[in-house]
């Protein structure tokens, strides 16, 4: 098959492109940075550099590939100015344009846990609008929303607070936290990609189920501190956690209410009700990883 993936050669893209050129596909990378030419093409892709804000640019490298995987990038959260949900619905429009004149069969879209709700999910507003957005395409386009739920790599952000305080403060985690790690989505994604069928879809992602207690007593032992807490705090600390630190406003009041959706359930809710096999990366094989990144933090 010809596939053309956004996201470059991220956290997803990477393990996803190298998966599929393993399989024998044929897979075209689109990267805004001139500088991943190179290692895309070693690792035996096509690079198309371009900015995944011009419609004619993806629509060129859409035009002729069996399958798309669409993804909308991180953006800065310490951008005053940005805008986060108006960036993914504009993203959003841009890849439902691309995809219906470029003639696009099947896509796959990376969304999110939360990506059917309206309100209360925070910053994954954003993923809502986009799933929404790409299925107003024409019933020809079988579009499969893949919804990851909580990223392992996201425990990066409490590495001050263990070094500092020996503790991850946070204002989830006494329910079960469903985490995730890139490599299982990669997968995932992969069969989506390569399975040509009809109809518009959902479908979840997770690698293993953990309280905050569970969490941090993993990381504790990987990281020798068998003392590292999970110690629950108000949704209004964490916002002002994440406002002092300099955090756009509008985002930090997002990514708490995200949070907070996790510990009353709303945002797991669906998720439970249409929950998938769990996944291969386990949080002690992650934790290999963090403990490295965390002894390279100074």
């Amino acid at each position: 098959m010809k596939i053309t993936i956004t996201g470059s050669l991220g956290h997803i893209g990477k393990p996803l492109t190298k998966n599929l050129i393993d399989q024998g596909h044929e897979v075209t990378v689109i990267s805004s940075s001139p500088i991943r030419s190179t290692v895309i093409k070693q690792m035996g892709a096509i690079p198309s550099i371009g900015s995944l804000e011009d419609v004619g640019f993806l629509t060129e490298s859409f035009i002729g590939a069996d399958a798309v995987f669409t993804m909308v990038p991180p953006n800065n959260y310490f951008d005053p100015n940005l805008d986060l949900i108006a960036y993914y619905a504009r993203l959003g429009n841009n890849y439902a344009k691309a995809l219906s004149e470029a003639g696009i069969k099947r896509a796959v879209n990376l969304s999110t846990i939360g990506g059917h709700l309206e309100k209360g999910s925070g910053i994954l507003k954003g993923a809502y609008h986009v799933e929404q957005t790409l299925n107003t395409l024409r019933p020809e386009v079988a579009v499969t929303h893949v919804r990851p739920t909580s990223f392992y790599y996201n425990l990066y952000g409490y590495i001050e607070s263990i070094k500092s305080e020996g503790a991850i403060f946070a204002n989830h985690g006494t329910r079960p936290i469903p985490w995730v790690s890139p490599f299982d989505i990669a997968r995932t994604v992969a069969e989506e990609l390569t399975e040509i069928d009809g109809g518009t879809r959902f479908r979840y992602v997770v690698s293993e189920e953990l309280t905050g207690d569970e969490t941090a007593r993993i990381l504790g032992e990987a990281l020798g501190i068998p003392n590292l807490s999970w110690k629950i705090i108000t949704d209004d600390m964490v916002s002002d956690q994440l406002k002092s630190i300099g955090m756009n406003l509008t985002i930090a009041e997002g990514l708490t209410e995200m949070y907070a959706a996790l510990q009353t359930g709303l945002l797991t809710e669906h998720y439970r009700k249409n929950k998938p096999e769990l996944g291969k990366v386990k949080l002690r094989d992650f934790a290999k990883e963090f403990t490295e990144v965390y002894q390279n933090n100074h």
